[in-house]
C-alpha cells in the first residue's frame, strides 16, 4: 500500500515569483514421424520390407511458434488506457486552479488539480485528454486535446482521486495582426472551482517511469514539458511506497525564457534538501543567462557543460534518457553527442537507435 508523505508544497500566488535486446525468433520445426518394424529398411525409394520396396507416406507435424514475449523495461503491468473515449468521457470537477508563474513572466501557466473519484487509473507518464466547452467554427463539438499528466498516481492529494495538470495559456497574433487564443489552453486556465470539465484516456505508454529504483534518469524539460517529471520526482521523494522506494540518480534539466517562468522551483528544492544524492537539477533560462561563450544558455547549452560526464552515463546499462517540451531541442543534444560518441568510435545516431529500441530514449515533444 503506498502512503503520500507529508510534503504538500504551497503554490505560489500570481503577485510573488513562482516557485514554483534483440527478441529471438522461433522458427517453426517440421517433423517427420516414419513408423516401421526393426527389420525394415529406408531406401531412397521408399520402405524396403522382404526384399520388396514399398512406397511410404510421412506424417509432417507443423508445430506454431512460441510468441515471445518482450518485456518492458518501464513500470507497464497492469497500466490502463483508453478507459475514457470521446464519446463518453469522464465528467471531473475542477478543485484547483492556480497560476504558477509570475505577473512579469513572458505568458501565463497553470497549475490544476481535478476530481477523477479514483475512476481515471493513470500511471506516472502518462496524459488524459480534455474536451473543452463549445463548439467549433463549424458548429461541432470542439476536439480534445492532450495534456501530460502533472501528478504522480496517488494525486497531489495522495488519495488516488485527483489528477493535475501543467498547462500554458496560448495567446498569439497571427500573420493577419489578429490575437489568436488557444481553446482548450484558454478554457482550462480560466475554470473555476467547481466547474466541470470532460477528461478522456488515460493514454500513453511512451514516458513510464523504468521498473529499476537504481536506475540513472535524465529528464530534458522545457516549459510545460516539466509535466511528467513533477509526477515521476513526486513518486521518487515525496512518497512512500511499499514495492518501490528509489534509490539511483534523477537528473532534470529544465529549460525556460526566464527566471520568473520557472516551474515548481520550491517543490525541487524540498527535494534536492531531501536527497542531495539522488537528486540533481540543472536551469537553462536563454534570456538570463550565457554560457562562457557568450550563448544563450538554452536546454542543451547547459547539457554541453556537463556532456563527457553524461555521456558516461549513457554508456552505462540502467541510464534511460526522458525529454518532452519543444521538438528543437533532441537536435541540439544530437550535436553535442554526436563528437563524444565519436571519441570512443561510436555512431551517436546508431547508438541513439538502439537506446529507443532498448526503452531507453524516450521522446515526446511538440
Amino acid at each position: 500500500m503506498a502512503a503520500a508523505v507529508n510534503a504538500a508544497v504551497t503554490l505560489p500566488s500570481s503577485k510573488t515569483s513562482p516557485s514554483p535486446s534483440i527478441g529471438l525468433l522461433s522458427v517453426a520445426s517440421e517433423r517427420i514421424s516414419i513408423g516401421f518394424s526393426k527389420r525394415s529398411v529406408y531406401s531412397r525409394n521408399g520402405l524396403v520390407a522382404g526384399g520388396k520396396a514399398m512406397p511410404i507416406r510421412a506424417q509432417v507435424i507443423t508445430e506454431t511458434p512460441a510468441k515471445v514475449v518482450k518485456e518492458s523495461k518501464k513500470n507497464e503491468e497492469g497500466v490502463v488506457v483508453n478507459k475514457f473515449k470521446p464519446k463518453n468521457p469522464y465528467t471531473g470537477k475542477c478543485l484547483l486552479n492556480t497560476k504558477i508563474t509570475a505577473d512579469d513572466a513572458p505568458g501565463e501557466t497553470w497549475h490544476m488539480v481535478f476530481s477523477t473519484e479514483g475512476e481515471v487509473p493513470y500511471r506516472e507518464g502518462q496524459s488524459i485528454g480534455v474536451i473543452p466547452d463549445g463548439i467549433d467554427k463549424n458548429g461541432k463539438p470542439h476536439k480534445l486535446r492532450l495534456y501530460s499528466i502533472a501528478s504522480s498516481a496517488l494525486g497531489d492529494l495522495g488519495d488516488s482521486k485527483t489528477v493535475s495538470l501543467c498547462v500554458k495559456r496560448l495567446v498569439y497574433t497571427n500573420d493577419q495582426g489578429e490575437i489568436v487564443k488557444g481553446v482548450c489552453s484558454n478554457f482550462l486556465c480560466d475554470l473555476k472551482p467547481g466547474a466541470e470539465v470532460k477528461i478522456t484516456g488515460p493514454v500513453g505508454k511512451e514516458m513510464l517511469m523504468p521498473k529499476d529504483p537504481n536506475a540513472t534518469i535524465i529528464m530534458l524539460a522545457t516549459g510545460t514539458g516539466i509535466a511528467p517529471f513533477r509526477s515521476f520526482l513526486w513518486k521518487m521523494f515525496f512518497e512512500k511506497h511499499d514495492d518501490y522506494k528509489f534509490n539511483g540518480l534523477a537528473w532534470l534539466f529544465l529549460g525556460v525564457p526566464t527566471s520568473s517562468s520557472l516551474l515548481y522551483q520550491e517543490e525541487f528544492d524540498k527535494m534536492k534538501e531531501k536527497a542531495p544524492e539522488n537528486f540533481r537539477v540543472d536551469y537553462a533560462i536563454s534570456r538570463e543567462q550565457t554560457n562562457e561563450q557568450g550563448d544563450k544558455m538554452y536546454i542543451q547549452t547547459r547539457m554541453a557543460q556537463y556532456a563527457e560526464e553524461l555521456w558516461e552515463l549513457l554508456k552505462k546499462d540502467n541510464t534511460y534518457v526522458y525529454m518532452c517540451g519543444l521538438k528543437g531541442m533532441e537536435k541540439g543534444i544530437d550535436d553535442i553527442m554526436v563528437s563524444l560518441a565519436a571519441k570512443d568510435g561510436i555512431d551517436w545516431l546508431e547508438y541513439k537507435r538502439q537506446l529507443k529500441k532498448s526503452e531507453k530514449w524516450n521522446v515526446e515533444v511538440y
